[in-house]
């Protein structure tokens, strides 16, 4: 998937069309992909600067863009400093503090003066001082899996899933049904199949579509469009809330395909229990990834291999997870014994009460929940808040004592993914260079000239084209940033209006408040 403001739609005859590329483009995949690799051991900011040319020479700076954020999720950055830049940073500041820094003599000794302290070079102060900063990362690795074509084909099927994001119906028809209806009830979506003169229709719906539509829906659209594109012969319809617009949107094998990737097969679960867990985890937006039968653990030896394992999304951290529910003595004997020989790792047992075996596991330094008839979600997603909190708290420690990004508008999920952590880890900034509005972050300076292109009386759709155009996707919490409400007129759409003005509507249709 691609972030949203990379999306490129065709709306030609009142439809809605994602740009895909063609065979024509190969040549830019290719620069794109020789780029990255040009630039194996230097810094990001050298990468970003190639890019930045490639861009200008293009003809649609959108796709470059695509194109590259697919390469880079590929590639692996790395800091390169001989002294962790928090503790250069934390003595540097120290002995600036102490010398009183007024010039570039006065710079020199403090610096002088923290190297003394490191045990270090006055040079390796200077280099390591920011050698954390995202402009200042390392390209270590760009051996990613496309060649130009699957780039292409990498590209298009990001292209389409990005479009579903907005999607409130999927309408999907394959030659494998069954996959589909697997796909669907493992993400948890509402689904119906429909009988149509040449065969079924697989109908999936969102969450009152223009009311409680969520990121997790979005998400599961576009999973459930690489499930299908995945088989030989597929079509899918979704019906797209375009701004208020209800679009159509039409695709096939024609248009989308896996590139060289074999389907993944889910193992069949060894119980209903483990079943039933797995679809309502699967089903909740949070920052761990469900792993079914993850790599075997040795346990003197011989292996066991765990139920799931829980992958934090921020950090290399996995807890691995076991469902105890069978009751035979000769089960119970085996898992004992698996459990009190297992590696050093984080294991969290979910027991069956009648078993009666919870505290001797939780002699065995392994955590424990107990359950009748279904593991509940909560206690496991309780156990994992506990987790995470330290993993924040270990990745907070490591974040620099304020951020101040380059981009006028950036928003707090990426903020975190530059720094591979949770939204949490830096939501609390501080930001001195950026308002925090909403969930975005924006120059004062992007909001004043918000102030003199927005007046009482506009439409919100061109309003929301005035902040698509300032990368500023979240046009209710951005409104009322800037003094505005929204005067709804149906479903459709609305009116800007001041907050507190009145334009003597008796107050017909209804009013959304604050809200945008």
């Amino acid at each position: 998937m691609l972030r949203k403001d990379l999306l490129r739609v065709s709306r030609a005859g009142g439809g809605y069309r994602p740009e895909f590329v063609g065979r024509e483009r190969r040549p830019l995949a290719a620069k794109v992909l020789g780029t990255f690799e040009a630039h194996v051991g230097e810094r990001r900011a050298a990468l970003t600067d190639a890019l930045d040319a490639l861009e200008a020479e293009s003809d649609d700076f959108k796709l470059v863009r695509g194109l590259a954020a697919l390469v880079e999720r590929e590639c692996t950055f790395e800091t390169r400093a001989t002294v962790p830049p928090p503790r250069v940073r934390r003595a540097a500041f120290e002995a600036a503090e102490a010398v009183g820094v007024a010039g570039e003599s006065d710079r020199e000794r403090a610096v002088g003066r923290a190297a003394e302290r490191l045990g270090v070079e006055p040079e390796t102060v200077d280099a390591d001082l920011y050698a954390d900063r995202d402009v200042n990362e390392v390209l270590v690795d760009a051996d990613v899996r496309f060649d130009p074509d699957a780039l292409l084909e990498q590209y298009d099927l990001s292209l389409a899933q990005t479009a579903l994001f907005d999607a409130t119906e999927v309408r999907v028809r394959s030659v494998d049904p069954k996959a589909l209806v697997s796909a669907v009830k493992r993400l948890r979506l509402m689904y119906e199949l429909r009988r149509t003169d040449d065969g079924r229709e697989l109908v999936v719906t969102g969450p009152d579509a223009l009311f409680r539509r969520t990121r997790r829906y979005g998400t599961a659209f576009a999973r459930l469009l690489r499930t299908a594109a995945g088989t030989a012969e597929w079509r899918l319809e979704a019906t797209i809330d375009d701004r208020g617009t209800e679009r159509t949107m039409t695709l096939s094998e024609a248009d989308v395909t896996v590139p060289g990737v074999e389907p993944v097969v889910e193992p069949d679960f060894d119980s209903g229990v483990e079943a039933d867990f797995a679809g309502r985890f699967r089903g909740l937006d949070l920052d761990w990834t469900l792993v079914r039968e993850p790599e075997p653990l040795a346990t003197g030896t011989r292996v066991m291999i765990p139920d799931f394992a829980f992958e934090y999304d921020h950090a290399d951290f996995r807890l691995y997870f076991e469902v105890m529910g069978f009751w035979t003595p000769e089960y119970v004997e085996k898992k004992l014994d698996q459990l009190a020989n297992v590696e050093d790792v984080d294991l969290l047992v979910a027991v069956d009460e009648s078993l009666g075996v919870g505290e001797e596991i939780a002699a065995r330094d392994h955590r424990v929940l107990t359950y009748t008839g279904t593991v509940r979600v909560k206690d496991v997603v309780d156990v994992l808040r506990e987790y995470e909190a330290d993993l924040v708290a270990e990745a907070t420690a490591e974040l620099p004592e304020s951020f101040a990004p380059a981009d006028d508008v950036v928003g707090l999920d990426e903020l975190a993914a530059r720094h591979d952590v949770s939204e949490s880890a830096v939501e609390d900034g501080p930001f001195p260079d950026h308002e925090v509005v909403g969930r975005t972050l924006v120059r004062p300076a992007v909001l004043e000239r918000l102030r003199e292109e927005i007046e009482s009386g506009m439409s919100l759709s061109a309003v929301e084209e005035r902040l698509d155009a300032y990368g500023i996707d979240d046009a209710s919490a951005t409104l009322s940033a800037l003094g505005y409400r929204v005067e709804w007129e149906g479903l459709g759409g609305g009116t800007i209006r001041e907050k507190g003005a009145s334009d003597g509507d008796d107050g017909g249709g209804f009013d959304g408040g604050d809200d945008a």
